[in-house]
């Protein structure tokens, strides 16, 4: 059985912030079972990983809580993320504008070989 979760969020849309609530969620309770978690942020997904983005969005209109608060809870519980390689062109940032919760940057060989020879499970969003 792999130990490793891998988490793709690619269609996951930050103007809709309900959309973010899950995989971040779900990235943080396997952590906290003892799995290995990457969250990569690719497509529009990829601007969360941008200073200031995930600050200003919220899950639920009228929650205390930011997107940026869920991904600190998760980071804090050993989620790894990255920032999908096209973003820093997509959104114009460089790799001193991600959040210091993002681990790196990786490209899509990343993801592919993630999936095809490593012993890993994916979940997308």
């Amino acid at each position: 059985m792999s130990d490793k979760l891998l988490i793709v969020m690619a269609n996951t849309d930050p103007r809709n912030g309900e959309e973010l609530g899950a995989p971040l969620f779900q990235a943080s309770v396997a952590a906290a079972m003892g799995y290995n978690v990457e969250v990569i942020c690719t497509a529009t997904a990829g601007c969360l990983m941008k200073k200031g983005e995930a600050e200003g969005l919220v899950v639920k209109a009228g929650s205390p809580k930011t997107v940026y608060d869920f991904i600190k809870d998760a980071h804090d519980a050993g989620v790894k993320f990255f920032c999908c390689s096209p973003n820093l062109d997509l959104f114009n940032m460089t790799k001193e504008d991600l959040i210091p919760e993002c681990e790196g940057i990786v490209g899509g060989a990343y993801m592919i070989e993630e999936v095809m020879e490593g012993q890993c499970k994916v979940l997308t969003y």
